[in-house]
């Protein structure tokens, strides 16, 4: 990848408001100091979904989600899990989880604290799912939400970043954190969701300024390049 600095294999020190946290190569964040495990935009049941409207997908994509989130639960082994927002893909998708998914679910939710952030797809959680549903939640100057503000130490998600980064005469596409320090956008975590670029107009409204830079994942390692460099 041009112009992009290569960070140590799989993970990323990366600072917010003057707390150090760890940005995964499988697209979640880790705060060590609360043993706190952050994903964004989990869409469980997408695929199920688009079949309700006759779009056919492969049925795997929550099979495959919550595959890798157990492996990412398996290498941090959190106290506390935050999913912001957009867990599931729409009001009913926790009804059409299969018994082994949620079986699957629960298993990753035991001897921990699991919290719920409402977002525009999941206004309205059952407490059936187990967990805390919240509609924000704040850790000291940390504040967790599903659609960012561009508050002083916030991280969301909703916007799904991706960069698009020139490299050996073609350019390559990848998720991405979003952040200037201050505030950073999850990428998304689920199997079928799709991205928005990061020079979109939407993220200038929540950084700001183009002084931003992306956090991007790679095949095996997380590089990190300036927003103004990419696509």
């Amino acid at each position: 990848m041009a112009d992009a600095t290569p960070q140590g294999e799989g993970q990323h020190v990366v600072t917010i408001a003057g707390a150090s946290m760890i940005a995964d190569l499988a697209g979640a964040l880790y705060w060590p100091d609360q043993r706190l495990l952050v994903v964004a935009d989990l869409h469980l049941e997408k695929g199920s979904s688009f079949a309700t409207r006759g779009v056919l997908l492969p049925p795997y994509d929550t099979l495959a989600t919550l595959g890798q989130l157990s492996a990412v639960i398996a290498r941090f082994d959190p106290k506390t899990v935050i999913a912001l927002g957009d867990s599931f893909h729409d009001g009913e998708a926790h009804d059409r989880l299969s018994v082994a998914n949620r079986d699957h679910l629960a298993a990753l939710q035991a001897r921990r604290d699991w919290i719920w952030i409402v977002g525009n797809h999941d206004p309205e959680l059952p407490c059936a799912l187990g967990g805390t549903v919240a509609s924000e939640l704040a850790i000291g100057a940390i504040s967790f939400r599903h659609e960012p503000t561009g508050a002083h130490g916030e991280i969301a998600g909703h916007l799904h970043p991706k960069a698009r980064i020139a490299a050996r005469g073609r350019a390559i596409e990848r998720r991405c954190f979003a952040s200037d320090g201050e505030r950073l956008v999850m990428p998304s975590f689920g199997a079928y969701t799709g991205g928005l670029s990061i020079r979109d107009a939407a993220f200038l409204r929540v950084f700001g300024a183009p002084g931003f830079h992306a956090h991007v994942l790679g095949d095996r390692q997380l590089y990190t390049v300036a927003a103004a460099r990419c696509c």
